[in-house]
C-alpha cells in the first residue's frame, strides 16, 4: 500500500525546484535543479543558497530535515490524523523517513513546494459541511477510529499547528477552519476571531476573517493568489529555530527580517506584532507562528496568523523580548534599541496597538510598564 522512497522531486509552480534524498546517516540531502539554478530564487536564503552542489542537513532541530522542506510537513493535528490513518491501515508511522512523509503532503502542503511521487490518500466521501466536519473532528478527538480520517486528511491534513483545521472553498476563495482542540475552551473561535479584528485595528496587516457558525474562527488563506501558490517559510524552518521549546529572542527575529527582506518596512510590521503580542497576552508566540512569503522574487513579512489569548511557555512569552518572557514597556523599547529600529517609530507603533487592542478583554491595561 505504501512504498518508502528514496528521492524525492521538489517542485514549486510547475517549475522542478531540485532533489531531496536520504544519507546513511539519516540526514536529508538536497541539490537544485541546474535549470533553476539559471534563474531561480534560493527558496531558503540562510541554510539553502542558490548555488551547485550538494546541501546536508542538520541532525538537530528537525529530525534530519531542512527547515523549508519540515515547514510542509503536518504537526500538531495534521500528525495526529495522519498516523492514525497510517495504524489504521497497517503501517507503522516510526517506519516513516521525513522523505517519506513528505509524499504524502504531495502537492496539497500550505506555500508552494510540492513533491513528486505523491502518496494519494484515498478519499472515501467528500464531506464539505462544516458542521459535518465538527463532529468529525470530535469523534477524532474522542479516540474513535470508525471516523472519516480520509476527509479530514484530504480537507488539510497537511497543515501545522495543535487545534484541529480544515480548507474548504468558500465564494471562489480557500478558507482554513479551525476547531476547538480537547484543551480549548468552546469559545476559542470566538476569541481568535476578535483577536483578529483588535489586530486589524492596531495596524496589523490580517487576511479576512469570518467566524463562521458564529463558533469556527476562519482565515481566508495568503498562500494562494488565483491558482498561484506562494512560497512560506516559517521564521523556524529559516532560522533553525525550534517551535516546541522557547528558541528566540524578537530581536533575532527582528535581525533576521532585516537581513531577508532589506526593507525597514517589514521591520516595522514585525514589531508591531510583537508589540501585539504582550499587549494581549499572546504568549504562544513560536518561531513557527512567523513566516515570511516570496512574491516576485522578494521576501516579505506574511500577514499575521494564530493570535489568540495564550499562557505560553510556563506562562512565559515563547519568544523572549530582549531577553524577558515577561515584558515591560523597557524592553520592548530595548528590543528596538538593539535592532536598530528609531525610538519614535517604536513609541507611535505602541500608541496605535494599545490603541487598537484596548476593548480585548486580555489586554494587559495595567502592571507591565
Amino acid at each position: 500500500m505504501f512504498n518508502h522512497v528514496d528521492v524525492i522531486e521538489v517542485g514549486m509552480n510547475g517549475r522542478v525546484v531540485g532533489r531531496l534524498a536520504y544519507t546513511p546517516d539519516n540526514l536529508c540531502a538536497f541539490e537544485y535543479e541546474s535549470e533553476y539554478l539559471r534563474d531561480g530564487v534560493s527558496i531558503s536564503p540562510f541554510y539553502l543558497p542558490l548555488k551547485s552542489g550538494v546541501f546536508i542537513a542538520r541532525r538537530d532541530p528537525f529530525n534530519g530535515q531542512f527547515g523549508v522542506f519540515n515547514d510542509s510537513l503536518p504537526d500538531g493535528w495534521g500528525l495526529l490524523i495522519t498516523d492514525r490513518y497510517l495504524q489504521r491501515n497497517g503501517i507503522n508511522p516510526a517506519t516513516l523517513t521525513p522523505l517519506d512523509r513528505l509524499t504524502i503532503v504531495g502537492k496539497d502542503g500550505m506555500g508552494a513546494l510540492t513533491y513528486k511521487p505523491y502518496f494519494q490518500v484515498p478519499q472515501r466521501e467528500d464531506i464539505n459541511d462544516i458542521a459535518a466536519l465538527a463532529a468529525e473532528v470530535k469523534r477524532v478527538l474522542a479516540e474513535d477510529y470508525s471516523g472519516s480520517l480520509e476527509a479530514l486528511i484530504n480537507k488539510g491534513g497537511s497543515s501545522g499547528g495543535a487545534r484541529p483545521k480544515v480548507i474548504l472553498k468558500i465564494d471562489n476563495a480557500e478558507w482554513l477552519i479551525k476547531f476547538p482542540s480537547s484543551s480549548d475552551p468552546q469559545n476559542i473561535g470566538q476569541t481568535e476571531y476578535e483577536y483578529s479584528l483588535a489586530a486589524k485595528k492596531s495596524g496589523i496587516e490580517m487576511p479576512e476573517t469570518r467566524l463562521f457558525e458564529n463558533k469556527y474562527f476562519g482565515v481566508r488563506r495568503f498562500d494562494r493568489v488565483g491558482n498561484r501558490r506562494i512560497h512560506t517559510h516559517s521564521a523556524s524552518g529559516l532560522l533553525y529555530a525550534s517551535y516546541r521549546l522557547p528558541s528566540l529572542d524578537y530581536t533575532e527575529l527582528l535581525k533576521a527580517a532585516s537581513v531577508l527582506t532589506r526593507n525597514i518596512e517589514e521591520v516595522g510590521k514585525l514589531f508591531r506584532q510583537m508589540v501585539f503580542n504582550v499587549l494581549t497576552h499572546n504568549r504562544d508566540d513560536h518561531a513557527k507562528n512567523f513566516s515570511f512569503l516570496l512574491k516576485n522574487d522578494t521576501w516579505c513579512l506574511s500577514p499575521a496568523y494564530d493570535l489568540v489569548y495564550s499562557q505560553g511557555f510556563n506562562g512565559f512569552h515563547t519568544t523572549t523580548i530582549a531577553g524577558s518572557g515577561n515584558p515591560t514597556r523597557k524592553d520592548i523599547f530595548e528590543a528596538a534599541q538593539i535592532v536598530g529600529f528609531p525610538k519614535k517609530r517604536a513609541s507611535h507603533i505602541l500608541d496605535e496597538v494599545q490603541e487598537g487592542c484596548a476593548d480585548l478583554e486580555y489586554y494587559r491595561r495595567e502592571g507591565w510598564y
